[in-house]
């Protein structure tokens, strides 16, 4: 072979390469939360960004860790306001739908009804880790030197899959540095924090996030936000058409998954006894986008508001103390936090990109073209 054919050769195989890598930062990009693709789910009209940051006040942080060939994990920080959670406590409650899970924390607020960390979560195996991180992050904060019992909020879904979920990556400072880094505005979904590893239904998942506004209770529309970490469900129905059988030509596997952690927001001033009815009603949204939900799906809603907040050290009820809405007013956050919980899941789909992880084990992102093909064929771009 002559200097110029191999030239031509290198010329024509730099250039194939530079498509390739094109092709795949395009194939990356191309990723659209599921509104942004013309579907609609629900009736109600979501927030400004759709998010769970458009409850005022909210901030959501992640720290993602993937390294080498085997670590796909990470963590998710979601905090009702930036100041100090353990003076000012918010209202909340937990509603455990399937208890196959590990999530810290659950006793002390189904008793007093308050929250008064920030709710992070991880991977299965190192819940224990973030906990330790929540407590130390809480006790260096100033006005907490007298603080002796602290109640970190803990939640996680199992991303051994692709994850070397054994080797318990997740360290102190990675919790901490998703504390710091919860923001306002924009939050980023799909593969990232503690999605990094996740799957759901057949396809890659990881966290995604919805809102609702609710139409007026009181006198007054609310934003009812969902922050969801999906790693559950055999079978993804989008607006009621069987996705992963009719794309993947297969029935999904029968083998056990799991699970799913909601994080319910809501500007509503409303009781800790309401709240724990909204986080149940969570699991109406999300038993909508799947058709089995396993023995070992750990499946929890936490809810909280932003509405009033509850002093360490003074009175539970204060002047500042707003009514708190009735139990028929609740009707319009009921139907807010359904809709808004099945869109935060199918975002968490929509969002994710393909990962490749533990021992090769590969995770496809979900065909959002085929999808919005498909429901097209079936009529079926929105639902109710």
């Amino acid at each position: 072979m002559d200097a110029v054919s191999l030239i031509r050769k290198l010329i024509i195989l730099l250039f194939m390469i530079m498509f390739s890598v094109a092709l795949c930062g395009q194939e990356a990009e191309n990723r659209y939360r599921f509104a942004e693709t013309g579907l609609e789910t629900g009736v109600l009209e979501p927030g400004e960004l759709n998010m769970i940051t458009d409850v005022p006040g909210v901030k959501v942080g992640h720290y993602t860790l993937m390294e080498g060939d085997n670590v796909r994990t990470g963590v998710t920080a979601i905090l009702p306001h930036q100041g100090n959670l353990f003076i000012d406590k918010v209202p909340a409650a937990i509603h455990c739908f399937n208890g196959f899970g590990k999530l810290a924390g659950y006793l002390q607020v189904k008793e007093l009804g308050n929250i008064e960390t920030p709710v992070v979560l991880t991977n299965t195996l190192n819940v224990g880790t973030a906990v330790d991180a929540v407590i130390r992050y809480m006790l260096q904060l100033e006005g907490n030197e007298n603080v002796r019992s602290v109640n970190a909020v803990v939640g996680e879904t199992n991303d051994g899959y692709l994850n070397d979920i054994r080797g318990q990556h997740v360290r102190a400072a990675h919790v901490e540095e998703a504390i710091r880094r919860a923001k306002g505005g924009r939050v980023e979904e799909g593969s990232v924090g503690a999605g990094t590893g996740t799957v759901s239904m057949g396809f890659k998942s990881g966290i995604g996030t919805a809102s609702r506004k609710t139409p007026p209770a009181g006198g007054k529309s609310y934003t009812v936000g969902v922050l969801v970490q999906s790693n559950f469900g055999r079978e993804l129905i989008v607006n009621g058409v069987p996705v992963t059988r009719e794309i993947l030509d297969t029935r999904p596997d029968t083998e056990d998954d799991g699970s799913c952690m909601i994080i319910i927001a809501t500007d509503a001033p409303v009781s800790s006894r309401n709240l724990e009815r909204l986080a149940r009603r969570s699991f109406n949204g999300m038993a909508r986008t799947t058709r089995f939900m396993s023995n070992s799906s750990g499946d929890f809603a936490i809810a909280f508001s932003t509405a009033y907040r509850i002093n360490h050290t003074g009175p539970v009820v204060t002047e500042e103390m707003p009514a708190l809405l009735s139990n028929s007013a609740m009707d319009g956050l009921f139907q807010a936090v359904e809709e808004a919980t099945r869109e935060a899941v199918y975002n968490s789909l929509f969002m994710a990109e393909t990962v490749e992880g533990r021992d090769g084990n590969r995770a496809e992102a979900l065909p959002v073209d085929r999808v919005i093909e498909l429901l097209k064929r079936h009529n079926s771009f929105k639902t109710e």
